[in-house]
């Protein structure tokens, strides 16, 4: 019986998948390990025996992949839907007529590292395939694709992915928020009660993020051990964490499918979204780093440094004026701005937000020359040019509109809902794609344009697509859509944004190259956001900008160091009128941007992690290089705190056996910025020390008194071995 199972391995994670089905006669496989590595050779199959008590079924009911309802699984089933006439409600995969097996088909890769298994239930007339492959990085990646090999239509109402969750796994971690707080940590206990995630807007969403992590009790960034998942979809979706009262729990994720939404006719095939899921016993710093190192890997992962950025949306808002975009390009290139992007207000009748939107032309009225003046002009500057657009909105005050009311996703005998005074287009009707497509390639190829802030700004609500549900068809329509552009301009970089964060996700990313991870720039607000947004992504793909004095969405001002620290870690940019900056402030700016490009080969390369600190007052991260020989650190206080003196920082991460200074970096923003109220502080902020990798992650960095607010860089630089 030992055949039965298949060892999925790299030396820090391991996957034992059992090929037996029920009863040993093939069908859905299962995984009965996902956690620690397990070692080389055979795994016995007696290990995951389990008893059967009296009171219950007679036969264990496997935890598949796919669960069955239909095998005796008593939670929530993997695949639910049925024929016209009510049948095939609750398939059997592996088994045929009169019991007799219909053996899967199973093909393994020659490296030990992937599995294809197809099922079939000749009943139900469904061939399910399960695809699972574990790449070098540790993340385990999974795929199904449902086929009708029936005579009949078969309406689909769900098909999720599980996977099982260790007995000692007894705290969760989700993340969510609203819009302009987006990516906040939420735990959970995981005991008795399941944890349900489910996301009904029609985009990734601010508040239900389709992620969550599992683990020890009191995990934290460096302890612990930590199980991880994320479901690869740009719209709706469901995320459950089961208890199960037979003592086996699961975490399951897949699309959350709106009524009728998937039909499939005879020969026709649904395939779910793609599953990571990852494993670390070394907190969630771990897990982060091999969903980071997966991005990394792929081969559309932005390579190239990224530029630092200014956008002109806090700086001028919809008030577009040649002159003065014009200045406001002079200034960006002479503080070391290396993109310039021009936001909303460009095209026919956008004066405000009620109007405008669809018609993708340029207005000209305000652009009587078109925008060849200012894209020449910050082309001379020696920066790239990048362009707002949101397409698939329409306003009903437009062209567009007036032209062809029957191209939103609505239902006709509704009044539709208005959401920032705009609809949703029906992106799933060819002639709508064709239009967008037209109009935003007409603008790339007369413009040198390398850079398409792509917004997205409502949910979707009574999302009909010809009176039927159209959710998932217009989320498969917008990649196709995005995969066109990108066909047509290769070398154009997409930006996802979504009301800021609303559109984060690894799908998304096989079509743009980083997000904005939220519309509020209010850096004590950024220090959560950032953190969140860290567990998934690596910071090369988070839009981080220095804002104004005052913020934009929360009306806090705060000091240029404590915005510009927060922002420097990510993919740098500016969102402020340097028009009306001090010139000190100016020149400070511009000393940080020429720091943040000496380091961004580290910054955008390094493994990013975060510090666990005893009080909640310190929100701490960092950055260390692959050889562990440098490192740069951020501590922030954010609040006030109990305590005069805080704890001193334990820097996990680096080389014990190196030797290393620390030193703040000579930046004039960080001289000017306000310490607190002490007779004296750590000698380290002006004059630096040495101590070893050892003693830092184990004695720590000694903090100053800080102001709420407040934030400093630290230079970790290896000098040397440890004598020995």
């Amino acid at each position: 019986m030992t055949e039965s199972l298949v060892h999925l391995h790299t030396p820090e994670v391991s996957v034992v998948v059992d090929l037996g089905g029920v009863g040993g006669v093939g069908g859905v496989p299962a995984v009965v390990h996902w956690g620690a590595p397990l070692g080389p050779g055979a795994v016995p199959l007696d290990l995951f025996e389990r008893a059967i008590p009296r009171g219950g079924l007679d036969v264990v009911a496997p935890l598949s992949i796919v669960p069955e309802h239909g095998s005796g699984f008593p939670g929530r089933p993997g695949l639910t839907g049925h024929r016209d006439d009510g049948s095939g409600w609750a398939p059997r995969f592996g088994t045929g007529l009169a019991s007799a097996a219909v053996p899967s088909e199973i093909v393994r890769s020659a490296d030990g590292r992937s599995l294809t298994v197809t099922a079939l239930d000749e009943i139900a007339g469904l061939r399910l395939l399960i695809e699972l492959v574990l790449g070098d990085t540790g993340i385990l990646q999974m795929h199904g694709t449902l086929t009708n090999v029936g005579t009949r239509a078969y309406d689909l109402d769900s098909l999720s992915l599980s996977l099982p969750i260790a007995a000692h796994a007894r705290e969760a971690l989700t993340i969510g928020g609203r819009w302009t707080r987006e990516f906040a940590l939420h735990r959970h206990a995981f005991d008795d009660e399941a944890v349900l995630i489910e996301n009904h807007r029609g985009r990734t969403s601010h508040d239900r993020v389709p992620a969550l992590f599992v683990g020890t009790p009191g995990f934290e960034a460096s302890s612990g051990e930590v199980w991880g998942m994320h479901l690869a979809w740009s719209g709706n979706s469901r995320m459950l964490l089961d208890p199960g009262r037979d003592g086996r729990r699961s975490a399951s994720a897949g699309e959350l499918l709106l009524p009728g939404e998937i039909r499939l006719e005879a020969g026709m095939s649904y395939a779910t979204p793609s599953v990571y899921a990852g494993y670390s016993a070394a907190g969630t710093n771990g897990i982060a780093g091999a969903f980071h190192d997966h991005l990394r890997s792929r081969g559309v992962h932005p390579r190239a440094a990224r530029p630092v950025t200014l956008n002109t949306w806090e700086a001028v808002y919809f008030d577009h004026d040649l002159a003065t975009l014009q200045a406001l390009a002079d200034q960006a290139a002479a503080i070391g701005i290396e993109r310039f992007v021009l936001d909303d207000g460009w095209f026919h009748a956008r004066r405000d937000d009620r109007a405008g939107l669809g018609d993708w032309w340029v207005d000209p009225e305000v652009w009587p020359d078109g925008l060849h003046p200012i894209v020449d002009h910050v082309l001379g500057l020696g920066m790239e040019f990048g362009l707002w657009f949101e397409p698939e909105m329409v306003n009903p005050d437009s062209d567009l509109y007036r032209a062809h009311p029957d191209w939103v996703l609505t239902d006709p005998a509704y009044e539709p809902v208005l959401g920032r005074n705009q609809l949703v287009l029906d992106l799933a009707r060819p002639e709508v794609a064709d239009y967008l497509f037209e109009q935003i390639d007409e603008l790339l190829c007369a413009h040198a344009i390398s850079f398409v802030k792509w917004d997205m700004n409502r949910d979707l609500i009574h999302a009909s697509h010809h009176g039927r549900a159209g959710a998932h068809q217009q989320t498969v329509a917008l990649y196709a859509l995005l995969a066109r552009i990108r066909r047509s301009h290769p070398l154009v970089e997409i930006e996802s944004c979504s009301s800021g964060g609303g559109r984060t996700d690894f799908a998304i990313l096989d079509s743009t190259c980083r997000f904005w991870t939220s519309d509020c720039n209010d850096a004590l607000e950024r220090q959560h956001i950032q953190r969140g947004f860290a567990l998934l992504f690596p910071p090369e793909l988070m839009g981080a900008h220095v804002g104004p004095p005052q913020s934009h969405t929360t009306a806090r001002t705060q000091t240029l160091a404590f915005r510009a620290v927060t922002a420097f870690f990510g993919h740098l940019g500016v969102e402020w009128n340097l028009l009306r900056t001090p010139p000190e402030e100016r020149a400070a700016l511009a000393e940080l941007i020429a720091f943040h490009k000496d380091r961004r080969p580290l910054l955008h390369g390094g493994r990013a992690l975060r510090f666990d600190h005893p009080n909640a007052a310190i929100v701490a991260h960092g950055v260390v290089s692959a050889d562990r020989r440098e490192a740069l650190l951020s501590v922030a206080q954010v609040t006030t705190s109990e305590h005069l003196v805080v704890d001193a920082l334990r820097i996990r991460g680096l080389d014990p056996e190196l030797t290393y200074r620390v030193e703040v970096p000579p930046l004039s923003l960080l001289r000017a910025m306000p310490f607190g109220p002490a007779a004296a502080q750590p000698g380290w902020i002006i004059d630096g020390l040495i101590a070893t990798g050892r003693q830092l992650g184990v004695l720590g960095l000694p903090l100053p008194v800080m102001q709420p607010e407040s934030a400093l860089l630290a230079c970790v630089t290896a000098v040397g071995r440890v004598d020995a």
